[in-house]
């Protein structure tokens, strides 16, 4: 009984240790000062809506709950690319293009972690008017469901690029 049991603590502890991997640091790559550019557009993308959930039963029945999430990628972009100064655009203006950035979101990946994954998102800054890429930030999240993962992903690649404005 006592090998089964230290079996069990090390088998434990070692899947303890697998899934504790901290999420890698965010990528920065700039190729031109972002605070040159002052308009934003960002190209709509698709809503992602994600649930998790659990059962469990007993001698008077089984139960169970659910959360569903959402998240629209490029209105998590929007809102952290407002509170950092920048108009977003509804559509391209020509006149405006030497200050405006085209902002692309991309999901860029999965890493297994343990017990869950990953999802690694890139975002990409080309300038409206040389369309020459202005900078990319990468960086992965993890949370209760792939909305969490992506929203937290986004705000850690962007917190990143702003940080060391």
């Amino acid at each position: 009984m006592n090998t089964i049991n230290k079996t069990f603590l090390v088998g434990c502890c070692l899947l303890m240790l697998v899934s504790c991997r901290a999420l890698h640091q965010p990528v920065i790559v700039r190729n031109v000062p972002i605070e040159t550019f002052k308009y934003a557009y960002i190209p709509t993308t698709q809503g992602l809506a994600s649930s998790t959930g659990e059962t469990f039963g007993g001698k008077y029945g089984i139960y169970g709950f659910s959360t569903t999430k959402s998240v629209n990628p490029s209105d998590v972009i929007a809102g952290m690319l407002i509170t950092e100064g920048f108009i977003i655009l509804p559509e391209l203006k020509s006149e405006l293009s030497h200050e405006t950035l085209i902002v692309n979101y991309g999901e860029s990946g999965r890493h297994n972690r343990g017990l869950g994954y990953t999802i690694e998102v890139t975002i990409q800054f080309i300038s409206a008017e040389t369309k020459q890429m202005v900078c990319t930030c990468t960086a992965e999240g993890q949370g209760s469901t792939e909305a969490d993962d992506i929203r937290q992903a986004i705000r850690r690649a962007l917190s990143s690029l702003f940080e060391n404005k």
